[in-house]
């Protein structure tokens, strides 16, 4: 595909298609830094699904996702896209973090631009990709703006416009709505469910808010005492009134007790 059609098919929004990823036997961390923070992990992360991942501070949530990301090589195990192993970052994988690291000098567009510059696709067609993107998430007509022009919600807006414009094939977001008040939060979560709509796109998504992942995940996977302690389904439909259903309250009551392990 050359990069011209790369641009001209995201900003008609078509599907990619999710990659899988995997961790074997791994264990999770910095070297030199007093060992494992994770050991033992075994996971499977399937093509399209959005993987929350819930743990109590500390319990290597973010060393899970930079490992998934590349960014960490595991101290040992595996990690896998797709079966072939990660040996560092890739533009399949996208991250999304809790502070925006949008660049200030770059106007919302062009911050949106970004990774399509960087894989060199033209200029008018990154545009309108940018533009496209922009559209979905709420900021039609901010794409002239500054970062500090914009609130931290719009803000996070353009940084899930830039994450999926590049058409990663895995989106690892961490805590990427942490610090927003509980409305600005809420409707984060709705518009990622449907900007996700069509992507295709694997998300991986931590959070220490257990609503959050019920209401985001189509699995949860539990951490604590060093490990990953299980993944569970989530019941649907995806509501705000779900959580009055009696299998998500029992599953809450899990999760919930999940965060004592430590």
């Amino acid at each position: 595909m050359s990069t011209t059609t790369a641009g001209a098919d995201s900003a008609t929004g078509s599907a990619t298609t999710g990659a899988g990823l995997g961790l074997r036997g791994a264990a999770l961390g910095r070297r030199g830094e007093g060992g494992a923070v994770l050991d033992g992990v075994g996971l499977d992360v399937v093509p399209g699904e959005i993987l929350a991942v819930v743990g109590p501070s500390g319990c290597g949530k973010s060393t899970l996702l930079r490992t998934l990301a590349g960014l960490l090589p595991p101290l040992s195990g595996e990690v896998t896209q797709d079966g072939e192993p990660v040996r560092g970052p890739g533009a399949e994988r996208a991250l999304v973090f809790q502070e925006d690291a949008l660049l200030p000098w770059r106007t919302v567009r062009r911050n949106v631009e970004l990774p399509l510059a960087v894989r060199g696709v033209a200029r008018a067609a990154r545009r309108a990709t940018a533009e496209a993107w922009l559209e979905r998430t709420g900021l039609a007509g901010h794409g002239g703006k500054y970062p500090h022009q914009l609130s931290g919600g719009q803000r996070q807006r353009v940084q899930l416009a830039r994450a999926l414009a590049g058409e990663p094939r895995a989106v690892l977001m961490d805590e990427p709505f942490g610090a927003l008040d509980a409305r600005t939060r809420a409707g984060m979560q709705r518009l990622l469910v449907e900007v996700l709509h069509g992507t295709g796109a694997t998300v991986v998504f931590v959070t220490h808010d257990v609503d959050e992942a019920l209401f985001l995940g189509d699995r949860v996977a539990l951490l604590g005492g060093g490990t990953l302690l299980d993944v569970l389904g989530v019941p649907r439909p995806r509501d705000r009134q779900a959580r009055t259903d009696p299998r998500t309250r029992a599953l809450r009551r899990t999760v919930l007790a999940s965060l004592d392990t430590d």
